[in-house]
C-alpha cells in the first residue's frame, strides 16, 4: 500500500486511501505526496521524498588499509596525535605505523583535505568510542626525569594495550617515551603483546623498560621492543612467566647500549639468555639475578667469561648455582666493583675460599654475602685478601663464622671502612674488640644486629689499641651486651659522632656515660630508642656535653625520661632539628619547654603515645610550627580531634601525623 505525505503542517498520514482525495500528486507506485489548495503553487517541479535517509559520506567506511595509508601521510606528529582522538580504531591504527612507513614526500599535497577530513570525524565521532581513547596531551600522563626523558609508569588496571598506544602517539612529538614501567597485579587483564608492539613502534627512543607481575605479555611483545628500540640500555623482568631465553636473546642481540639488566622470578630465562648477553653487549655493567630457576654454572661461567671485563655490578640471589659460578667470578671479574651473593644454598666453603683466590676481585669495593650457609672462616680470611680496595663489608645469617674469621678478614682487608655483622650468633665480644684493633686504622662504620653470641664479660683490653678512625657505631637488638661492653667501646672509640643503641634493655646509665663522656669529635646522631633503662642524668650529660653539635636525638620508648630531659635539651641544644621522645614520661610543661627555647629550631618532632600531652600543648606546638616540617601525635589521647583540627588549619607547612 502506498503512503501520503502531508506537507501541510499537519504531521501524518492524512488518507490511507489515494482514492478518496484529488488534490494529491502521484510520485510513483509508493509514495503521494499532498498539496493544499492555494492561490499560487510554489511548486514547479516534483518532490521526490526518499522513505530512508541517504546517510551522509564518513572517512569511516573506508577499510583499514585505506585509513592506515592516510595517516602515514599526515605532514607530522601533531597531526597524528590529533588524529589519535577520533575513536580506538584510528588510534590502533596510528599506533601501528612504523617510523620508515611515514611518508613525508607528499604529505603537503594531501594536507588540507586530509585535516579537514579528520576534524570532522573527531567533531562526529561516537561518544562510547571516544570514551576508551586517552588524553594524549594530559601532563599528568607523562612524567619528566632530571635528565629530560618523558617516563611513564603504569600500574594495575590502568596498563592497557589502549592506553600504550595512546602513549606512543601521543609522546611522538616530543620525542618519544624514554622510560616506560609497567606493574602489574590481578587487574591487569588487558596488556598483551600488541601494547608493547605499539611501544617498539613509536618510541624508537625508549631507554628503560620495566616490566614487573605482567603474565600476559610474552616473547613477541618483547622481541618488538628489542627490535624497535634499539637504544635501550636498562631492562628490569620481574615475574614474567611468559618471557623466555627467546626474547631475552632478542634483547641481547639488538640492544648493543644495554648497560642494566634485571631478572627476578621469570622461570623460563636461563643459561641461554646469559651467555647472549655477556656475547653481544659490550657495554654491559650491572646483572641483577633473583630466583630464576634455569640460571647455572654454565650461565653465569658464560656471562662472566666474556663481559667480566666490564660488569662492575652483580647480584646473585636463590639460584641453583655451585663453586664453580664463584670460582669464574673470582678470575674473570677484574672490573666488578659491588658484589652480592644471598642464598646460594650450592655453594661451599670451596666456593668462596676459591673467589678470593682467583686474584680477580682486586677492585671491588662493596660485598654482601647473606644466607649463604657455605662461608665460613677460611673463605671470608681468603675474600679479604684478594680484595685489597674493599670498603664496604655486610655479613649476614652466616652460621660457621665465629671471632676467628671476621678478625681474619678484618687484618686482611686493609681498606675496610664499614663492617656490618647481622645474625652472626658465632660473634662475641672479644671478637668486636679483636675487629676494632686489626681494622688497620681505617674502618669508620661498625654495626651489629641481632648478635645473639654478644654478652658481657669481664675482660682486659690493651687500651693501646684505640680506634680512632671509628665514626659510627651502631648496635640493634642484641639482648647480651651491657654496660661493661658499652664502657670498654667508649675508652676504644674517642672520635664517634653517630651511636645507635637500639632496643639494648641491659643498658644503663652506668654504661653509656662512659662513652658520652669520652667522645671528644662532639655527637651530631644519637639513637637510643628502646633502651628502657636510661634515665634523665644520661639525657641531661649528652645535652650539656654535645649540644652544639647535637642534630638528631631519638628516645623512643625510653620509659625513664621525663621532662627534665627537656629542660637539658631547651637550654643546651642549639642546632638540634629532630627530636623523637615517643612513649615517654613527658608532659605539656615540657613541650612548653621546647616552645620557649629560642635558640631550638626544630624541623621534626615526635610525642607518639605521649598520653600526657594535652589540648594544653596546643599553643606551644603553634609556636613550635614556626620551624617544624613534620609532627607526630599519633595515640595522644589527651589531645582531642578540635585540637587536631585547629593544628591541621594553622601548621597547613606541617605535615602531621593524628
Amino acid at each position: 500500500m502506498s503512503k501520503v505525505f502531508d506537507f501541510s503542517g499537519n504531521n501524518g498520514f492524512m488518507f490511507q486511501n489515494p482514492k478518496e482525495s484529488s488534490p494529491f500528486l502521484s510520485l510513483g507506485g509508493h509514495v503521494d505526496v499532498y498539496f493544499p489548495p492555494r492561490k499560487r503553487s510554489r511548486v514547479t517541479a516534483p518532490f521526490i521524498v526518499s522513505e530512508d535517509p541517504k546517510e551522509q559520506p564518513s572517512i569511516e567506511v573506508l577499510p583499514d588499509e585505506c585509513l592506515f595509508e592516510i595517516f602515514r601521510r599526515l605532514p607530522g606528529d601533531e597531526e597524528r596525535s590529533i588524529c589519535a582522538f577520533v575513536s580506538k580504531r584510528w588510534l590502533m591504527l596510528l599506533s601501528s605505523i612504523c617510523a620508515d612507513e611515514i611518508c613525508s614526500s607528499v604529505a603537503q599535497a594531501v594536507e588540507p583535505e586530509i585535516v579537514s577530513c579528520c576534524t570532522k570525524a573527531d567533531e562526529s565521532a561516537k561518544p562510547k568510542e571516544k570514551a576508551e581513547s586517552v588524553d594524549l596531551n594530559d601532563e599528568e600522563c607523562v612524567d619528566v626525569d632530571p635528565q629530560g626523558c618523558l617516563s611513564r609508569c603504569l600500574e594495575g588496571k590502568k596498563a592497557t594495550d589502549v592506553r600504550l598506544a595512546a602513549i606512543s602517539v601521543g609522546t611522538a612529538s616530543r620525542g618519544g617515551l624514554g622510560k616506560l614501567s609497567i606493574r602489574g597485579n590481578s587487574c591487569t587483564r588487558r596488556l598483551t603483546d600488541a601494547g608493547l608492539k605499539a611501544v617498539s613502534r613509536g618510541c624508537p627512543s625508549l631507554r628503560a623498560l620495566s616490566l614487573w607481575n605482567v603474565s600476559s605479555v610474552g616473547d613477541e611483545g618483547l622481541s618488538a621492543i628489542a627490535t624497535g628500540c634499539r637504544s635501550l640500555e636498562k631492562i628490569d623482568l620481574s615475574h614474567c612467566p611468559a618471557i623466555t631465553d627467546k626474547a631475552m636473546i632478542a634483547v641481547a642481540m639488538n640492544c648493543p647500549n644495554l648497560r642494566s639488566v634485571t631478572v627476578e622470578s621469570c622461570a623460563y630465562i636461563g643459561d641461554e639468555s646469559l651467555k647472549a648477553l655477556g656475547r653481544y653487549c659490550p657495554n654491559l655493567e650491572s646483572i641483577t639475578l633473583k630466583n630464576c630457576a634455569l640460571v647455572g654454572d654454565q650461565g653465569i661461567a658464560g656471562l662472566f667469561s666474556s663481559a667480566g671485563h666490564i660488569l662492575t655490578k652483580a647480584n646473585l640471589q636463590g639460584l641453583n648455582i655451585t663453586d664453580v659460578s664463584l670460582a669464574v667470578i673470582g678470575h674473570y671479574g677484574s672490573a666488578m666493583t659491588d658484589l652480592s651473593l644471598v642464598g646460594l644454598h650450592n655453594v661451599n666453603e670451596r666456593g668462596f675460599w676459591v673467589m678470593g683466590k682467583g686474584q680477580g676481585l682486586k677492585k671491588l669495593r662493596s660485598l654482601s654475602i647473606a644466607s649463604c650457609q657455605g662461608v665460613t672462616d677460611a673463605g671470608l680470611e681468603a675474600i679479604g685478601k684478594g680484595s685489597p680496595d674493599l670498603k664496604v663489608f655486610s655479613l649476614r645469617r652466616s652460621a660457621l663464622v665465629s671471632d676467628n674469621g671476621v678478625v681474619s678478614f678484618a687484618r686482611a682487608a686493609s681498606s675496610l671502612e664499614s663492617l656490618k655483622l647481622d645474625e652472626t650468633h658465632r660473634i662475641t665480644q672479644c671478637g668486636v674488640f679483636g675487629i676494632l684493633a686489626s681494622c688497620g686504622g681505617k674502618l669508620k662504620a661498625l654495626a651489629l644486629s641481632n648478635c645473639l653470641g654478644l654478652k658481657d664479660s669481664n675482660f682486659g683490653f690493651p687500651l693501646n689499641s684505640i680506634c680512632m678512625s671509628l665514626r659510627s657505631l651502631a648496635i640493634h637488638n642484641c639482648p647480651g651486651f651491657g654496660d661493661s661492653g658499652l664502657s670498654m667501646l667508649g675508652q676504644l672509640c674517642t672520635k664517634l659522632t653517630h651511636v645507635e643503641l637500639h632496643g639494648l634493655e641491659g643498658v644503663t646509665d652506668a654504661g653509656l656515660m662512659p662513652l658520652v663522656q669520652s667522645t671528644e669529635a662532639g655527637l651530631a646522631k644519637v639513637n637510643l630508642s628502646g633502651c628502657i633503662n636510661l634515665t634523665d642524668n644520661v639525657v641531661a650529660k649528652i645535652a650539656s656535653l654535645h649540644g652544639e653539635t647535637l642534630e638528631v636525638l631519638n628516645l623512643e620508648r625510653c620509659s625513664g625520661i621525663s621532662n627534665v630531659s627537656l629542660m637539658s635539651i631547651a637550654t643546651n641544644c642549639s642546632v638540634l632539628r629532630e627530636l623523637d621522645v615517643s612513649g615517654c614520661r613527658v608532659t605539656d610543661s615540657g613541650v612548653a619547654l621546647l616552645a620557649r627555647a629560642e635558640q631550638l629550631s626544630l624541623q621534626v618532632l615526635s610525642l607518639e603515645g605521649c598520653s600526657l600531652v594535652s589540648d594544653k600543648s596546643l599553643s606551644s606546638l603553634k609556636m613550635l610550627g614556626a620551624t617544624l616540617v613534620g609532627l607526630n601525635i599519633q595515640l595522644c589521647h589527651g589531645i582531642s580531634s578540635a585540637a587536631v583540627t585547629m593544628l591541621l588549619e594553622q601548621l597547613w607547612r606541617c605535615d602531621i601525623l593524628s
